[in-house]
């Protein structure tokens, strides 16, 4: 029998269903007893997306062998998704690395961990000013912490950057731009409140299920929510919208500011909210007044836009309608289709604008929130700030002061932190491939498939030294020098930080297979071998070890010996000295041992009077956020001026650097499915969700297909100015892109679409554009 989305959501909701891996037990049934002969349950997060669900971790005879949703962690509230349900299984694939590899005579070998430790350490040691790190969003918040404090403090140079640069990073710069500081001022609870929800370019049915399930359950229970879905391509998500809006790719900056348009025209601007918490900015970062807004405006009236975006007048209208209505609570929700974009800053401040213009944020119910694609995005990336030009707690490498605190924390000799930023991702790879940078460390991530227009950017990496730490074969570890063999989620402590500012922990709970080891204890590893082989780098301001751990009493504690590690919660330590540099921007975390106790908090948590801590749901709004002022309702406390008022911005709509022609006629635009997580280094391994997705298609919308005489399952090459691949065609299936525009998933390791794409990048963000390119279609025999 085929179980419906809005079935399986629901009855998943309803029976918190359990996904066992060796055990007899359905997917969609009752739960498994918690008092099961033999079996223990422990929590911790979820290891895919960034929404952070809270599972609970079913253990028998040393195996993970069920997982089912927490009900009592609110964020997912007992519910998981298909891949949440069977993460488990992503420990076991055949495949598993569990030894050091090194290449050897053209071939990677079988090494011990002595060997390849001390092969890192050599080779870093020999030139440590052209070694880098790419890091990912997958990272835990320690991992994350101790790759910065070995090469930002130790190394001295700035060339650490994570994946997340390649989803996230227009975010980041959008809500820095706008409000001065960074991440989401509102929560999940706002699902359960608004009245109107709208998607710009976000899948979030697929992406996203189980917030997703919140606008169905609501629904379900007789709530009317109207639900708007902007996008390039009608989704899953779209079956479920009151009105779906289709437009030109790239033509949302205008449709962003046509609802600003008719605000101020129509007078259905928040004015006290204006008058109190705003001020405006021309492109060109001049002070300017509403009427000299209003003057910028004029071009993005509902007609031209209209014309521009293909969207429809009267749809236009209903976005400004909603928008200028006061007792309208609306939602905001956005991913990768306005984060990868060649103006991603700017669209993420054009969707904050309306926001602000109307008044509609800082208000229960009534917020933009920018979703994200990995479990400590924000945990990791964005706070602890592995970034190329950032430090943790929201400082940067530009400032004297923020320096200083950190090497004062690090215990660095004064002056060891660089001023000078290093290369973000893009430019990271392009110095490797020039031999600009001569190494590079990768963990938790597989650049090998996800970097776009491949073959320029990743010419001659496999002549460079690459380290990759991984739990299974990749396209990256095919071009390593070394490869070590990694420690995954309940195989290690960790902790995660999710999309709404949630801080979550976990014990470990299994033993990794083999020799495989956490990424934490590798860093110390090699960090501490160089430290034995003399190099200055790794000796603090007191002449020892620079990454020494210490336990409570201030001890040593030899962490970097494997023995001592796997006894001794080396999380627990770095987490507690990490949390001494949160305090400075308002990102402030309690004790390592209070999260242990619940299924997150989200920051800023602040201890009470009774010694109790206290999380916030909201940034920024009187009454939640402790930083806010007395007396006020909002305080955009980061504001850049000092003024407390936020940032809307006159942006422009421009032209994409690429726009289909002749020759290359389609649109191209890349993307996830349910079944598979970025690169399916894990999902790939889990035989029902590669069974219900092996391989990846070309979405073609009907009209396109018949004109090109292909039809479903037919084989076609996609072309670009970069390259080709050769995948299937799929026609009326769960996706239908507008005519002309094609789309193709990116998980797939046999046919690399990121062969194809375009590595234009945001000039603010540093992030490159995977939603806009031109391509030809060619059917194949």
């Amino acid at each position: 029998m085929t179980v419906s989305r809005r079935r399986f959501i629901l009855q998943s909701a309803e029976a918190a269903g359990v996904a066992a891996l060796g055990l007899n037990l359905p997917l969609l049934g009752a739960p498994v007893s918690q008092n099961a002969e033999g079996l223990s349950w422990q929590k911790a997060p979820c290891r895919f997306c960034g929404t952070g669900c809270g599972a609970l971790v079913g253990i028998q005879e040393g195996r993970v062998v069920a997982v089912q949703g927490d009900r009592e962690c609110p964020v997912n509230r007992g519910l998981l998704c298909a891949k949440g349900y069977h993460l488990g299984a992503a420990l076991y694939g055949k495949d598993r690395l569990k030894t050091p590899l090194i290449r050897k005579g053209g071939s990677l070998q079988e090494a011990s961990w002595e060997e390849a430790i001390n092969l890192i350490a050599e080779k870093v040691i020999a030139d440590p000013d052209r070694f880098s790190i790419y890091g990912s969003g997958q990272w835990t918040i320690p991992e994350g912490y101790i790759a910065m404090k070995f090469l930002k403090g130790g190394l001295g140079n700035n060339h650490l950057d994570p994946n997340a640069r390649l989803c996230m990073a227009s975010a980041v710069t959008g809500f820095l731009t706008t409000f001065g500081v960074d991440e989401p001022s509102g929560c999940y609870d706002d699902l359960d409140l608004c009245e109107v929800v709208i998607t710009w370019g976000n899948n979030w049915a697929e992406m996203h299920p189980v917030l997703f399930s919140r606008l169905i359950d609501r629904r379900a229970r007789g709530e009317e929510i109207l639900y708007i879905d902007l996008g390039t391509r009608r989704t899953r998500s779209t079956e479920a919208a009151d009105h779906y809006l289709e437009f030109r790719p790239h033509t949302d900056l205008a449709i962003a500011n046509c609802i600003a348009h008719q605000l101020v025209e129509n007078g259905t601007c928040d004015r006290n909210f204006l008058d109190q918490n705003v001020r405006f900015k021309s492109n060109d970062d001049k002070d300017i007044s509403l009427e000299e807004y209003r003057s910028f405006l004029q071009g993005y009236s509902v007609e031209k836009v209209s014309k521009l975006s293909g969207v429809p007048a009267d749809q236009l209208r209903l976005l400004g309608d909603l928008f200028g209505d006061p007792k309208k609570k609306i939602v905001s929700l956005w991913c990768m289709g306005m984060n990868q974009h060649t103006r991603g800053t700017w669209i993420n401040n054009l969707v904050y604008n309306a926001h602000l213009l109307a008044g509609k944020i800082g208000k229960p119910g009534s917020t933009p929130f920018s979703l994200t694609g990995q479990p400590s995005a924000c945990g990791t990336c964005r706070e602890v700030g592995t970034l190329a030009h950032a430090l943790p707690g929201g400082r940067v490498n530009a400032s004297d002061g923020d320096r200083a605190e950190v090497e004062e924390v690090w215990g660095c000799k004064p002056g060891a932190i660089n001023p000078k930023p290093g290369h973000h991702t893009m430019a990271m790879f392009e110095a490797l491939s020039k031999g600009e940078l001569t190494g590079m460390w990768v963990q938790v991530t597989n650049p090998a498939q996800s970097i776009p227009n491949l073959h320029a950017n990743l010419a001659n990496a496999a002549d460079r030294f690459v380290v990759v730490s991984d739990i299974y074969p990749t396209e990256t570890t095919r071009i390593a020098s070394v490869v070590l063999p990694s420690a995954t989620w309940v195989e290690k402590n960790g902790i995660f930080g999710n999309s709404e500012r949630r801080t979550q922990q976990w014990f470990r709970m299994v033993e990794p297979p083999g020799q495989a080891r956490p990424d934490v204890w590798q860093v110390l590893a090699v960090a501490h071998r160089m430290y034995e082989m003399g190099c200055e780098d790794l000796k603090g301001r007191d002449g020892k070890f620079l990454l020494t751990v210490r336990d409570d009493s201030g001890n040593e504690v030899e962490a970097w010996k494997w023995e001592v590690f796997r006894e001794f919660n080396v999380d627990r330590a770095l987490f507690n000295e990490y949390r001494a540099l949160t305090v400075k921007k308002h990102k402030d975390l309690a004790p390592y041992d209070e999260y242990v106790k619940v299924s997150g908090m989200r920051w800023p948590v602040v201890k009470q009077s009774d010694g109790s801590w206290k999380e916030t749901k909201r940034r920024f709004v009187g009454g939640e956020d402790p930083y806010v002022k007395e007396g006020r309702q909002v305080d955009f406390y980061g504001a850049r001026a000092g003024d407390s008022r936020a940032i809307i911005w006159a942006r422009p709509y421009e032209d994409p650097p690429e726009s289909p022609d002749s020759e290359y006629p389609f649109w191209l635009c890349t993307g996830r499915v349910l079944e598979h997580w970025h690169t399916a280094t894990m999902t790939g391994r889990i035989k029902e969700l590669r069974k219900a997705m092996p391989n990846t298609y070309v979405e073609i919308h009907a009209e396109d297909a018949e004109r090109l005489g292909v039809k479903t399952g037919d084989r076609v090459r996609v072309r670009s100015r970069r390259g080709s691949i050769e995948t299937v065609a799929w026609i009326g299936g769960r996706g239908k892109p507008q005519v002309g525009l094609v789309f193709i998933p990116f998980f797939d390791e046999k046919r690399l679409i990121n062969r194809v794409t375009l590595d234009e990048y945001d000039p603010i963000s540093k992030e490159p554009d995977y939603k806009k390119c031109a391509v030809a279609l060619e059917k194949l025999s």
